[in-house]
């Protein structure tokens, strides 16, 4: 009879932790047969201690006493308590994606930079080409004046920031149909003109004005007059590029492959205001000769880091080429008459993104 009360008990307390947790079961239980119920005030202090077997992802099959299993307990409670709401854990993740985009937007703009030989000799030997008609000094390559200037410039966000035009519009290329402008080197500048704008993010004036139509050998000067205004007009302009196409022996190509694309190379051009004949000419003073200088080494740097092949060396000759209306002046050479047309536009996406390696 003790035993089938023993059992009946022990049933009735079973079914009412069960399916009672703390309702009247359970406290019909606790009022009848406080023996059989464990309180924390009363538990034996050697029961606390006995190890006991848990499951968990980072201890399976480990044993942990009580104390462990309170400490851990209190560590998830406290990790639980300090969970962000959904809502407040997507803007985190969304901040975080944010982050992620500018620490990557950051690495692109750390544009490596290539580590040369500075020397007179060696920029003279391998980044220039000196015509025999003007001189230069080590005073004028080196360190101070090709790397000493920051050529980066902030976006003007209204008005132009780049100035494209063509002071020879006439020169076209091998397969050219005729001179229109989607023939000839104005067309290579509308190629230009979309790269910079579309994928770079630059405003861009593209000035198509023919100043050597039947009188080239005075393009120079019929182009100045309105160059001049153009700057004057639009004070936002930073950088004035003259795309021109050169011209060299029938059986020259200047051509070479970037990616698989055909691209004619390029040449950075700088006039030095002077002659061997006649040293300084006083008429063609230019202020920003240092300056224009280290825009086209700093472009023949990239262009060697990350497209070899594509720039021949600098060329430097005497005479001034209007390079006097803006620090950041460039003639920039794309092939020549033996080239193709898609080789020239080709070489313009190289072109615009050592542009920007070295504005941005």
């Amino acid at each position: 009879m003790k035993k089938k009360m023993v059992v009946l008990i022990a049933l009735i307390y079973i079914t009412s932790m069960l399916f009672c947790g703390d309702g009247v079961g359970k406290r019909l239980v606790e009022e009848k047969f406080p023996h059989l119920t464990y309180s924390h005030g009363k538990c034996d202090e050697a029961k606390k201690k006995e190890p006991r077997i848990v499951e968990d992802e980072d201890t399976a099959g480990g044993i942990l006493s009580y104390e462990e299993l309170a400490a851990m307990e209190n560590e998830n409670a406290s990790v639980r308590n300090n969970m962000m709401s959904d809502a407040d854990q997507l803007a985190f993740v969304g901040v975080a994606e944010k982050a992620g985009e500018t620490a990557a937007q950051e690495a692109k703009q750390n544009v490596k930079v290539p580590q040369i030989d500075m020397s007179f000799d060696n920029l003279v030997k391998n980044y220039y080409q000196v015509d025999k008609t003007t001189y230069i000094g080590a005073d004028e390559l080196c360190d101070k004046v090709l790397l000493g200037r920051d050529m980066s410039i902030e976006k003007s966000g209204d008005g132009p920031d780049i100035l494209i035009y063509h002071t020879h519009s006439q020169e076209g290329y091998s397969d050219s149909a005729d001179t229109s402008e989607t023939q000839t080197v104005v067309g290579v500048g509308d190629r230009l003109e979309t790269l910079l704008r579309e994928k770079y993010g630059y405003n861009v004036l593209h000035h198509k004005g023919q100043y050597d139509v039947n009188d080239r050998d005075h393009a120079y000067s019929n182009s100045l007059p309105e160059i001049t205004k153009i700057i004057k007009d639009n004070p936002s302009i930073k950088v004035v590029i003259d795309l021109h196409r050169d011209g060299v022996a029938e059986t020259t190509r200047l051509a070479t492959t970037i990616d698989g694309k055909p691209m004619a190379q390029i040449m950075f051009f700088n006039g030095l205001c002077r002659t061997a004949a006649r040293g300084a000419i006083d008429s063609l003073p230019n202020q920003y000769l240092g300056d224009n200088l280290a825009f086209s080494f700093q472009l023949q740097l990239m262009a060697n880091e990350y497209y070899p092949g594509l720039a021949r060396r600098i060329y430097l000759k005497g005479y001034r080429y209007n390079m006097h209306l803006c620090p950041k002046s460039l003639l920039v050479e794309v092939g020549a008459q033996t080239n193709t047309l898609e080789e020239a536009y080709n070489a313009m996406e190289p072109l615009a993104d050592i542009l920007d390696k070295v504005l941005k």
